[in-house]
């Protein structure tokens, strides 16, 4: 799990080593298909912390941030999301970690 971190303080080396992170955005038929919700459920079991939140287009952005290993199980999954879900795209931007605790749907 990601360690806090206080307000303007960027995290250190050792934990920037440890955790990565992506910013995601995947098209298709991704809303209205439980993709949010499936994917917190899976990010809580990795252990792996972001956000997800559908946008005016018809995409679903999701960032995670976590270990490697969980972050990649993660980024997999969204190549296809959940069984309703018809991924066309995906689009994946490792981005520097920020050190988020928990993760959330938006």
């Amino acid at each position: 799990m990601a360690r806090p971190r206080s307000p303007g303080h960027a995290p250190g080396l050792a934990y920037r080593l440890l955790v990565v992170r992506y910013r995601v955005l995947i098209s298709g038929r991704v809303q209205g298909v439980f993709f949010r919700d499936s994917c917190r459920r899976l990010a809580e079991q990795h252990g792996v912390a972001g956000w997800v939140r559908n946008l005016p287009d018809g995409r679903v952005e999701a960032v995670f941030e976590g270990p490697a290993e969980g972050v990649r199980r993660l980024v997999d999954w969204a190549h296809t999301g959940p069984r309703l879900a018809a991924v066309d795209d995906i689009a994946v931007q490792p981005e520097p970690p920020e050190g988020l605790a928990a993760f959330r749907v938006r």
